[in-house]
């Protein structure tokens, strides 16, 4: 059925995220995502003058194709698509499904071969030459997550997704700026976390509904070998479709020599998926307004407000520290009073204490302002 917010989400992915332009050539990927949602973009890509293409699947399809795989397979697949995603300037990924672990059976070998021969290379096209925007869709499974009734959720869902971006782009520009001009950095936390590093001369990015949906985050990356200390993540997460809690991780000179957790020969499996698996590729700071508790679902959980996360594998071209990794994996940390606590430090300044922003140049980053209508 249809439902009239589908249209304003639209409205936010092809004008505002993709910026689509007359004559752009338009990917719409959509994974258990309702024809509805599908058709609502095609229209609204049409309208902006763009051509749209449409690729729509099934998890349990998805599933499949990677148990069964075969380096072969893979290579042609991953060719195909590749010569695809360059007839293409926008990408719009709709990600739903009702089984967030459907891919946690899937040997780690038969991951890999997807990885690196078909998901890949044609995600460093993308990311790399398209203008593109990532989005989960609702599903009970997702509310269940959440701890809400699939109603309430979906009341959240569109919230949170159709927030006012660009007022949060201009309450942004203060922390990009000062993170700039920033050389030390250090997270303190709940249990043991300690963690000192150096993001010195590094970008920091405004994520602000341009790549993500829902956005929310300035994120750099350290400089790779300067972190030193212990980070004890107190938000679960799933990787290659396997779900991991309580991780903690112990750092000297960048590298992580320790890492333990619910599933810690797990863990570690994936982080020997090759030398830059064990340094990290990004630091961010999480604050949508909306987000409140964590969900399991990293494109919701990274934008917590009063979270950080800290991401061992590969950096991101715009925020490059040298680091280069198959993996990229986002660990959350809340900070929130209600979650332990916890201060962020630049060069010794107090810029966030449990969750919330200090200094009064940072102020429009606390809930109450980015949620106003004055």
């Amino acid at each position: 059925m249809f439902d009239p917010r589908m249209k304003k989400l639209a409205d936010v992915l092809v004008g505002y995220s993709a910026k689509v332009r007359p004559g752009d050539r338009v990917l719409i990927n959509a994974f258990d995502v309702p024809s509805e949602m599908v058709t609502v973009l095609i229209d609204r890509i049409t309208e902006a003058g763009g051509l749209p293409f449409a690729n729509t699947n099934e998890m349990r399809v998805l599933r499949a194709i990677h148990i069964n795989a075969t380096e072969e397979q893979m290579k042609i697949m991953g060719r195909a698509d590749l010569e695809f995603m360059k007839q293409m300037n926008c990408y719009i990924a709709l990600r739903g499904g009702q089984n967030i672990t459907e891919l946690s059976d899937v040997p780690e070998d038969k991951m890999k071969i997807a990885q690196e021969h078909w998901e890949k290379p044609v995600l460093d096209y993308r990311v790399k030459h398209t203008r593109w925007v990532v989005l989960r869709w609702p599903s009970p499974s997702m509310a269940q997550q959440a701890g809400m009734s699939t109603d309430a959720f979906e009341d959240f869902y569109f919230d949170v997704c159709t927030l006012d971006y660009a007022k949060m782009a201009a309450a942004e520009r203060p922390l990009k700026e000062r993170m700039d001009r920033t050389d030390r950095v250090r997270i303190v936390g709940p249990q043991d976390t300690d963690l000192e590093f150096s993001i010195k001369g590094i970008p920091a990015v405004m994520c602000v509904g341009d790549r993500n949906i829902p956005d929310g985050e300035v994120f750099t990356a350290p400089v790779r070998e300067s972190i030193n200390g212990v980070i004890h993540f107190n938000t679960g997460t799933i990787y290659h479709g396997k779900p991991f809690d309580n991780i903690r991780l112990v750092f000297e000179n960048g590298k992580i020599v320790e890492a333990t957790g619910s599933d810690t020969k797990g863990i570690n499996e994936i982080l020997d998926t090759d030398e830059g698996a064990r340094y990290v590729g990004e630091f961010s700071l999480g604050f949508n307004p909306h987000i409140r508790t964590a969900m399991r679902d990293i494109l919701f959980d990274e934008k917590i407000n009063g979270s950080i996360h800290l991401t061992p594998g590969e950096a991101y071209d715009e925020a490059d520290n040298g680091n280069q990794s198959k993996i990229h994996w986002d660990m959350v940390l809340i900070q929130t009073e209600d979650c332990g606590g916890g201060e962020i430090h630049f060069d010794d300044e107090l810029i966030r204490k449990d969750g919330r922003f200090v200094p009064e140049y940072l102020q429009g980053l606390n809930p109450e302002n980015l949620t106003s209508t004055g």
